[in-house]
């Protein structure tokens, strides 16, 4: 695995990691927003806040992770991405949904909150190694 020894991928994954929370800011934002203010159902919410951050992740990566990137044609790259992430909306929406109970037995209202949390770490991981070596495959 590239990240444990190249000093290069290391600073890319952590680049990655605070995009990850500039969209975990929006996918949480909107997701509260939508359900606590609109009242759309978390699971729906969820599909738009994620969808959301996955734009932002997008624009982000590909102008200050990748910029390098930026060789492939725009439309493809983001075809990718949102294919890898189509991918991780599933991972994310299944973790979530299995959690939901428990959390919210354990932290009430917000307990919803909690299991997102996870979600979103776990897809972290998922869409990192993927769009690295899928997306971002023209990278050296």
């Amino acid at each position: 695995m590239a990240i444990l020894t190249n000093p290069r991928e290391r600073i890319r994954f952590l680049k990655f990691s605070v995009v990850g929370v500039i969209g975990a800011i929006v996918d949480f934002g909107v997701l509260n927003i939508l359900h606590l203010v609109f009242g759309m159902p978390v699971i729906l919410a969820n599909i738009f806040s994620f969808t959301l951050a996955v734009l932002s992740n997008f624009m982000w990566n590909r102008y200050w992770t990748y910029p390098e990137s930026r060789s492939k044609p725009v439309v493809g790259q983001l075809g990718q991405f949102f294919v890898v992430n189509i991918a991780g909306l599933a991972i994310n929406t299944f973790v979530l949904w299995s959690l939901l109970g428990i959390t919210t037995q354990l932290f009430n209202t917000y307990g919803y909150n909690v299991a997102k949390a996870i979600a979103t770490g776990v897809v972290l991981f998922w869409n990192f190694f993927i769009n690295r070596y899928w997306t971002y495959s023209d990278v050296k």
